[in-house]
């Protein structure tokens, strides 16, 4: 089966990176022959080792894009996008499926005007979550090609319904885990208890406010917290220097960059724990990248009671607390630590479950089922 991956949301690094890397290695692991589809001018982050195919549109980036200026580029890239369809119809005969790795229901509602709703090629969109706010565009947008079987929604979730409503055209599966892919061993060889804290840097994770309960901690062993954060802007790079300055001290460590393929890898291998202390109502519905690579990674992990709820429900890979409340915050980190020794086999027997459950291998059959499924229709 030739599977076409139709990427064009150009970033420098992140998930979206590691997630087109997973589609296309678990994808060929299973006899597929994957290719990518990108704009002209788009720049890949990292080579994945198919073949790319340029199409004519233009890539539109929202990197250091703010207020009306958005705006104007949210347009641009919805003409692009269906210049791209176009397109992509066209050349309908070189691949058998396609696949959108990240997408959202704008991307099915420009569907509604393009002729590639019409193409007899499954096209897999996959969309990382759907919160209550849009949820209501994306049915509307999901009735409108109601009428074209080839076109397949499919949604990363722990639920079996998006809010209580399902569609015969929409399908539910687990997201997948990111796992070490560039390393033969991802176990950490610590001496001392070594945490870690990764990830874009964002104000909303209130990474001052966490460090801040971190240091006030007494904990009966040494250990190290290291926090890294990539940025998208001067002054976010800016704020996280402050941040660092001001917690300068021999137990943290800061990575003011971000890290991309195996040096992203070894860093989340070195730590012991991973924490994931940051709150927002949106993690209760898009997967959570963080701990999906802590579970690829067997880490157990500290994190708010909103992020994944059903998997913390279902396995216990470690400790929560309220979203938003640093007191507790602190009581449960202070728990954690000084009790991980003891704690430590049950983690480890619960990620291992976990692990499996959210395999990258099962998630490319979910697909390749899918495909089967709607090439049929």
């Amino acid at each position: 089966m030739r599977i076409a991956i139709f990427e064009n949301i150009m970033t420098p690094g992140g998930h979206e990176v590691e997630f087109d890397r997973l589609l296309t290695e678990e994808l060929e692991s299973l006899g597929a022959e994957v290719f990518f589809f990108v704009p002209r001018d788009f720049v890949f982050a990292m080579d994945y080792g198919v073949p790319v195919e340029r199409l004519e549109g233009q890539v539109v980036s929202y990197t250091n894009v703010h207020g009306l200026k958005k705006i104007m580029y949210s347009i641009k890239r919805e003409w692009n996008r269906r210049r791209l369809y176009r397109e992509i119809f066209e050349r309908g005969d070189e691949f058998d499926a396609l696949i959108v790795p990240t997408s959202t229901y704008r991307y099915l509602r420009a569907l509604d005007r393009s002729v590639l709703r019409e193409t007899d090629k499954p096209l897999i969109f996959i969309l990382h979550g759907i919160n209550p706010g849009e949820s209501q565009n994306f049915l509307d947008s999901v009735d409108q090609i109601a009428n074209h079987p080839k076109v397949c929604p499919v949604v990363l979730t722990l639920s079996d319904s998006i809010f209580g409503e399902t569609r015969k055209n929409i399908r539910l599966i687990p997201p997948p885990t990111y796992t070490a892919r560039d390393l033969d061993d991802f176990k950490s060889h610590n001496e001392i208890l070594t945490i870690g804290f990764f990830g874009q840097y964002r104000r909303e994770k209130k990474l001052e406010d966490f460090l801040d309960v971190y240091a006030s901690k007494k904990f009966n062993r040494k250990v190290k917290l290291i926090v890294q954060g990539s940025t998208n802007s001067p002054e976010d790079l800016e704020d996280f220097k402050r941040i660092s300055k001001k917690f300068e001290r021999e137990d943290f460590e800061f990575i003011p960059r971000g890290l991309i393929g195996k040096d992203w890898q070894s860093a989340i291998a070195s730590v012991d724990a991973l924490l994931m202390p940051y709150s927002a109502p949106r993690y209760r519905y898009h997967w959570g990248g963080m701990l999906f690579t802590a579970i690829g990674f067997q880490k157990p992990v500290i994190a708010s009671d909103d992020m994944n709820p059903e998997v913390f429900r279902d396995f216990r890979i470690g400790e929560t607390f309220a979203s938003g409340n640093l007191e507790q915050l602190g009581d449960v980190l202070e728990k954690f630590i000084n009790d991980f020794d003891k704690n430590s086999a049950t983690y480890e027997s619960e990620l291992n479950r976990a692990a499996e459950y959210f395999s990258p291998n099962r998630f490319a059959k979910n697909l390749i089922e899918i495909i089967e499924e709607v090439k049929k229709l």
